[in-house]
């Protein structure tokens, strides 16, 4: 969507002669009209995407206009003179719809809370918006986080099929096509990139930065085969994935272009531009600028900027299953570029590897507020002394240089440049089997950490395999998880006799609720149990609870009330983190009550009691001898 030009006469003309506007008396409407934006919309443009027609009112000055619900296959066609958005949509309708240019269109906007005064003052006006009265007007905060180009992002990705953002008919060509002819198609349909099919199935993807770097830079034969230059077999998500997987997954692989499949059958093409619309990409972007850089201090320069983005998340109100998988698709790509940078420096590595994260990183849980968990996981044919030096150069590379950007060493020193967590995956397999058959309290401590594992780079066979093992190990074994649900009952959410919440008694921190350690934790370590009783591969644990209640570890309504639990503790964290960083504070996990509302801490004391009530049955259950 390009800017049209603004002039008061296009908006004061458009306003005088509306049925509606033109009740209001002319010095008022002169008043009005500076603060409308006009926008000038291409066809098939997203105008305000699914759950944000409450963010402000449109008018359509020329063209038309879609509003469209893809959930039930709904719609309804807009022409001049019509408004929609805030007020003017059904209040049934505002969290459901979505706006999108039927035509090259000139639509005029007023923001929220503008149309709410204005409804306030001229009370005749409040018969035409019926649904103001039921969509308060967004905060300042958030109106900043989701108006059009503004730094923050709505994040309503989850709820938005992939299917929703593709514009057009997929852009094809041959294998066999010559560059040139790329070129050109590209040119004249004006996309940035075109799709490889041969016989229906998409061979490869080429972009204008392939065009750019391999073949201009390169002085390549632009006569030769288009497939030479292309990236075969490119990643690719299914059209009823939600958008917010589009997202994650074009951040943790720098990629700007992804491929949209229905089975086998080609949809279309998404961009990070497509993205950009819902307003979203500044994870994308970032991740974009971490692989721009070629030193430390370049990457930490970049990690600044998580803080600023976890701080726009809460103010666009994203959920905290969002938010850690995005601040930890950040933490992500900054390991993998110190990878590479460590490989660039001292070459490459002598065996395969892998390397692994460990506790929020692996459950793509982190906040702002995040040291380092990680370990290192060699191919068998390791030799400590031919291949040991550049390991421990290696991993101490890339450990400090995570703490240079923010993520300080571990105080454990549950770290990959730590010789015990740099070992050959046959030592892997006897530490699971060490913690697994002999559980001492050490043994439980660790097992809270290395059971929470994800691959970040390298040969990830390495890590399933042996994830495969230790998972066929700890199922159903009755003396391990019995000492691992009285290790996690150490973790209790503050509540007193009478279900009141109890505050830290004494220190720096008196007065205040832990709520990682006596809220979040407890959550993690229930679902952990589960997983792994049910020899379940998840690490998240939202999916973790999830799986957990398909495989009947967990009963359906028990695992609902946990995820719910643990989104509510996990919104409060994120929320308290982003006001501590808005007054330059260093954020933390201690929460003061005199922060939240009187209803914020009745959901709170319910969230502590479902826990403490899951704990309880927890507990029972390994006494009884289930299992």
């Amino acid at each position: 969507m390009n800017p049209a030009p603004h002039t008061h006469a296009t908006i004061e003309a458009a306003l005088a002669s509306h049925r509606v506007w033109s009740q209001l008396d002319e010095a008022t409407l002169q008043q009005l009209a500076p603060q409308w934006t006009l926008q000038a919309c291409d066809v098939g443009s997203t105008l305000l995407p699914q759950g944000q027609l409450h963010s402000r009112t449109g008018l359509v000055v020329a063209g038309a206009v879609d509003l469209h619900d893809p959930d039930l296959d709904m719609a309804v066609h807009l022409q001049p003179g019509d408004m929609f958005g805030f007020g003017a949509t059904p209040a049934q309708h505002l969290t459901t719809w979505q706006a999108t240019a039927a035509a090259d269109s000139h639509i005029a906007w007023l923001d929220a809370e503008t149309i709410a005064a204005l409804c306030r003052d001229h009370g005749a006006l409040a018969y035409y918006f019926p649904s103001v009265s039921m969509s308060p007007a967004p905060s300042a905060a958030a109106a900043t986080a989701q108006a059009p180009g503004g730094s923050g992002m709505h994040l309503n990705l989850l709820g938005t099929p992939v299917r929703a953002l593709v514009k057009r008919e997929p852009i094809t060509l041959p294998p066999d096509a010559s560059i040139r002819a790329a070129a050109q198609q590209m040119r004249e349909l004006r996309v940035s990139s075109v799709l490889l099919v041969q016989q229906g199935h998409l061979f490869g993807l080429v972009t204008d930065r392939d065009l750019r770097n391999r073949v201009v830079a390169e002085g390549l034969d632009i006569d030769r085969s288009v497939a030479d230059i292309a990236t075969l077999a490119p990643l690719t998500l299914q059209a009823q994935s939600p958008a917010f997987d589009a997202l994650l997954l074009m951040a943790r692989h720098n990629i700007h272009h992804l491929p949209v499949m229905d089975g086998a059958r080609i949809v279309g093409m998404i961009t990070a531009t497509d993205l950009a619309e819902q307003h979203s990409t500044s994870a994308v972007y970032l991740a974009g600028d971490v692989y721009k850089q070629t030193t430390v201090e370049g990457l930490a320069r970049t990690a600044a900027k998580v803080r600023p983005l976890q701080q726009h998340l809460a103010a666009a109100d994203a959920s905290a299953y969002s938010t850690g998988h995005i601040v930890t698709a950040i933490t992500d790509a900054l390991t993998t570029r110190l990878i590479h940078l460590a490989e660039a420096q001292l070459g490459p590595a002598p065996v395969d590897y892998v390397w692994v994260a460990a506790g929020s990183q692996a459950r793509s849980e982190q906040t702002a507020k995040s040291d380092q968990d990680n370990c290192l996981v060699l191919d068998d044919r390791y030799d400590e002394a031919a291949h040991g030096e550049y390991f421990r150069a290696f991993s101490r590379f890339v450990c400090d240089g995570l703490a240079a950007c923010g993520y300080i060493h571990c105080p454990g020193e549950i770290m990959a440049m730590t010789d015990k967590w740099r070992q050959p995956r046959h030592r892997w397999a006897e530490y699971f089997r060490q913690w697994v058959d002999k559980p001492d309290p050490m043994a439980l401590m660790l097992t809270c950490v290395f059971f929470d594992l994800r691959a970040i780079h390298g040969k990830t066979e390495l890590l399933e395999s042996l994830r495969h093992e230790v998972l066929q190990r700890t199922r159903g074994n009755s003396l391990f998880l019995a000492l691992m649900v009285g290790n996690a009952l150490k973790h209790r959410p503050p509540l007193g006799l009478f279900g009141t919440i109890t505050r830290i008694r004494g220190g720096e921190n008196a007065g205040t609720i832990d709520l990682k350690h006596n809220g979040i934790v407890p959550i993690v370590d229930l679902a952990r149990i589960y997983a792994l009783a049910g020899g379940l591969a998840a690490v998240n644990t939202h999916d973790r609870l999830e799986q957990s209640s398909r495989s009947g570890e967990v009963s359906p309504q028990s695992a609902r009330d946990l995820r719910e639990a643990l989104e509510f503790l996990s919104r409060l964290r994120i929320a308290h983190q982003a006001r501590q960083m808005a007054q330059s504070q260093a954020p933390d996990n201690f929460l003061a009550l005199e922060e939240l509302s009187n209803f914020e801490r009745s959901h709170l004391k319910e969230a502590f009691s479902v826990v403490q009530t899951l704990q309880g049955v927890l507990g029972q259950r390994y006494q009884a001898g289930r299992y």
